[in-house]
């Protein structure tokens, strides 16, 4: 079982940015997709952006498009999420994920991902 460490949650008040970033172990399997995603209070998990480094291409769901910028390292070891205008309703807790899952899953769908971290809590007040 692959573990995923998420870091660089907090609080911050709306207009404020936060970076969250996580640790890819094995990133020589995991690496070929790596995403994040959120379960805000009372919801269900959603995704929110996917990177496939392979391909080099990004992924944001339309409620952080503009916002929220998905990056890696050079060595893919790590995936960042840099999170710029936050909002109230981007309050959640955000899980890093990582590794192809089976199946023909949408890009930032969260059943994309083998694997998910355990989650780091931001907070946005008004």
């Amino acid at each position: 079982q692959v573990q995923l460490a998420e870091s660089g949650g907090g609080s911050v008040q709306a207009g404020g940015s936060l970076t969250l970033s996580c640790v890819v172990p094995d990133y020589t399997s995991n690496s070929a997709c790596m995403g994040w995603s959120r379960q805000r209070p009372g919801g269900d998990r959603e995704g929110v952006a996917a990177i496939y480094p392979n391909g080099r291409h990004t992924y944001y769901s339309d409620s952080v498009e503009g916002r929220f910028t998905i990056s890696t390292d050079k060595a893919k070891t790590a995936v960042y999420l840099r999170m710029d205008n936050l909002q109230p309703e981007d309050t959640a807790i955000y899980y890093c994920a990582a590794g192809c899952a089976v199946g023909n899953w949408a890009a930032i769908d969260p059943k994309r991902f083998r694997y998910q971290g355990q989650g780091t809590q931001v907070t946005v007040s008004s």
